[in-house]
């Protein structure tokens, strides 16, 4: 999957640029047949107002035609919110395909009757 990737508050290095892609080259069995029309992930340092550490934010937008998939989700560790992401995305891709065949399992339906 191409994906455009964005760092805030941080310096976006190879190794993590490289680590974000290859998380989200993994979704692409999961796509499946689907058109990505973009796919876009944002990492930020969100520290500025907290008290204890630092709090990193991993974003992921996936354009699919009209629709449109997006995860966000915080951590201590960038890695961490990284894996998050992904792992949830994993979800979000089975229940919208889940969701697509089931819209044409009924529009079939009604028109066998």
């Amino acid at each position: 999957m191409r994906l455009n990737i964005k760092a805030t508050n941080l310096e976006l290095t190879p190794r993590v640029k490289e680590y974000v892609q290859k998380k989200m080259d993994m979704l692409d069995k999961y796509l499946g047949k689907l058109k990505v029309i973009n796919a876009s992930a944002e990492i930020s340092k969100t520290t500025k107002h907290h008290k204890k550490g630092e709090i990193y934010l991993a974003e992921v937008n996936i354009s699919l035609g009209s629709d449109l998939l997006r995860v966000e989700k915080t951590e201590k560790d960038l890695f961490k919110a990284v894996d998050k992401v992904k792992d949830h995305l994993e979800l979000v891709i089975k229940k919208y395909k889940d969701k697509k065949i089931d819209r044409k399992k009924k529009k079939q339906k009604l028109g066998a009757m």
